[in-house]
């Protein structure tokens, strides 16, 4: 919280709230102290702006509805202002965040005219890590008779992407923790056993790799593809960054830097290669890192791991972003 101190603008980029453990009410009641801390270590002339993602999705349900009954919506584009009204759940995250003021814009926003930060979900649809909203989103774009050509605005992401938000929204609300957070948890499972991070289940990892290529295999002949059968760390780095550049490429976006989260792959890091971080578009692609505590993705030396929790990016009026650990040598998991 030191950290925020004479800050001007708190950008929080998506997943601020968990809304795929269980009810909202409840996911709600555990977001609130900390938006309250949040919002209390801001000044009143501070600017909060909130760029929903994928993990809380669901705090635009009600503002998408009411755009969908519009006869003719403007376009989602890059960057469109999200209202809310008294009795939906962000009057509430914009009232734990007083005395500053609240900004929500989805998919994204521009914190300058060379700086466009979003929370990274469209790339889901393109990475080939066989992971569930890949899946999904795969699956759902041959119901919806996506275009050949693939998608080439904002709509067409939240098309192939939303129902499945709404579908894992909708069973973490009626079926309780344990399946809400299995669209997570699964994969992060399965990674620990094919990468090899958990040794306890060798016989599990034995058949899970030798049967792994074949299932891939069977998804690629079933349309829903391209998928490959690499999940190593390098691999999921380079598949999150192609398939983020392609979204940007889509998009049309071509600022001299991006923000994004999502992965929770903080970098570029010393040892990266700077031309994996650079889109075709020329743009210079920066992942903010996350706060959540994951030993899946750890390893032996999480105060090191470029998955470790605690990281942010400083952006100043003039000059390139900053990637920053605030949680250095402070790292701790919390019991339990």
């Amino acid at each position: 919280m030191e950290a925020l101190a004479g800050v001007d603008r708190l950008v929080l980029l998506g997943d601020v709230i968990e809304f795929r453990h269980g009810p909202v009410r409840d996911a709600l009641a555990a977001a609130e102290p900390a938006l309250r801390d949040l919002g209390a270590a801001l000044s009143a002339k501070a600017e909060v702006v909130l760029v929903p993602g994928n993990h809380d999705h669901h705090l635009l349900t009600p503002w998408l509805e009411r755009r969908a009954s519009r006869a003719d919506p403007a376009p989602l584009g890059l960057e469109a202002e999200v209202d809310w009204r008294s009795e939906e759940p962000l009057a509430r995250v914009a009232g734990w965040l007083a005395p500053a003021s609240v900004r929500v814009a989805y998919p994204g926003a521009w914190l300058r005219d060379d700086v466009y930060a979003t929370h990274g979900h469209y790339l889901d649809r393109h990475t080939t890590v066989p992971m569930f909203e890949r899946l999904g989103a795969g699956a759902m774009a041959r119901l919806m008779d996506e275009s050949a050509e693939g998608p080439e605005q904002s709509e067409d992401y939240e098309r192939t992407l939303a129902p499945i938000y709404a579908w894992i929204q909708a069973v973490a609300e009626r079926g309780g923790p344990g399946l809400g957070r299995s669209s997570h948890g699964a994969s992060a499972q399965a990674w620990q056993l094919l990468a090899g991070a958990d040794r306890r289940r060798s016989w599990r990892r034995r058949a899970l790799i030798a049967g792994f290529p074949l299932a891939v295999a069977a998804l690629n002949l079933g349309g829903l593809g391209p998928l490959r059968a690499n999940l190593s760390g390098p691999e999921l780095r380079r598949a999150a960054l192609r398939a983020f550049g392609e979204v940007l490429e889509r998009l049309e976006l071509a600022p001299a830097h991006v923000l994004l989260g999502h992965t929770h792959r903080a970098g570029p890091l010393s040892g990266d290669d700077p031309l994996e971080w650079t889109a075709p578009t020329g743009s210079a692609i920066l992942n903010t890192g996350c706060w959540v505590y994951e030993p899946a993705f750890l390893g032996q030396a999480p105060s090191e791991s470029p998955y470790r929790p605690g990281s942010c990016v400083i952006l100043c009026a003039e000059g390139a972003p900053e990637l920053v650990w605030l949680l250095h040598g402070l790292m701790r998991p919390v019991p339990g």
